[in-house]
């Protein structure tokens, strides 16, 4: 019987990778395109929906509720399972170090909660849903995540540009891997409970270990500029207020996970940051960004 996923926001990176992985398992893929496509339309008969969606940070308290709010009629009708792609900042600057899947979920400023009320609503909502939830992406593409934006673009140049204190731990994740093991769990979706999330491990490393991995410097990111363009630029200041995940010390206990996909192998974490570096970006050229990252 063939097994159909329709992915929303496809040409993202998320959405790109997911596209990848349940090709490779042999689904059927509808792509959503929202200049041409009704969401309830393109739902109907579909096994999941990749919600992959995701506005500049700026856009994030116009356009989520929205967002959420016709994803979730849209499984509704056509009885899909939703997987969404969870991220750290629904634990707040106040969290444990460890990040598990139990860890509540205290987010204080307004990027958390709005990340808290989506995951929220879909819970509500009685919707099938899988959650996922990794640190920052390690991509094999140039999608403008801080790895390939900031961290590696100076690694021609002999170092990094770590956001943060390059000895503070911080909670990475492979893409592909995260995306493959996201299929494996939609897979498994009739065995799950009706709302589950989960945390995947990734990797921890600080930006001595990733300088180390990569033969490079471990130097720092000035944030200076962002700082002076902030009062004019709102993108600036969301990305300010997530600064705190660069300075706070964390890491993901993916045992649960674990438990329900016990066989899954992590690619290693040198030959993951290799690929994820080896990304063709000019550091003398600016990335062109047009969104915001998952």
């Amino acid at each position: 019987m063939t097994k159909t996923v329709l992915i929303l926001g496809a040409s993202g990176r998320f959405g790109r990778s997911m596209g990848v992985a349940f090709e490779r398992k042999g689904w059927q893929i509808r792509r959503f395109d929202r200049k041409r496509d009704d969401l309830e339309t393109a739902a109907k008969g579909v096994d999941i929906i990749v919600h992959g969606w995701n506005p500049p940070y700026h856009r994030w308290a116009k356009d989520m509720p929205e967002q959420t709010r016709m994803v979730i009629s849209a499984a509704r009708k056509s009885g899909a399972t939703v997987l969404l792609a969870g991220n750290v900042y629904v634990y707040g600057a106040d969290a444990p170090e460890v990040f598990s899947s139990d860890t509540p979920h205290h987010a204080e400023n307004l990027m958390g909660r709005l990340r808290i009320e989506l995951e929220q609503a879909l819970k509500q909502s009685g919707v099938p849903t899988i959650i996922l939830r990794a640190g920052d992406f390690l991509d094999t593409k140039a999608s403008g995540n801080w790895f390939d934006m900031i961290v590696s673009k100076p690694v021609a140049k002999g170092r990094i540009a770590y956001p943060g204190p390059v000895d503070t731990t911080h909670a990475w994740a492979y893409l592909p891997d995260f995306c493959r093991a996201f299929v494996e769990l939609a897979e498994k979706r009739e065995s799950l409970p009706q709302f589950t999330t989960l945390n995947f491990e990734g990797y921890t490393l600080t930006g001595q270990e990733m300088a180390r991995i990569l033969g490079v410097q471990a130097g720092r990111f000035n944030w200076l500029q962002i700082y002076a363009l902030a009062p004019f630029w709102p993108l600036g200041r969301r990305i300010l207020e997530m600064r705190y995940l660069w300075h706070k010390p964390h890491r993901i206990d993916g045992g649960a996970f674990q438990k329900v996909l016990p066989d899954f192998v992590q690619t290693p974490v040198a030959e993951a940051v290799h690929r994820a570096a080896s990304v063709n970006i000019d550091p003398d050229k600016p990335m062109v960004r047009t969104g915001a990252t998952v």
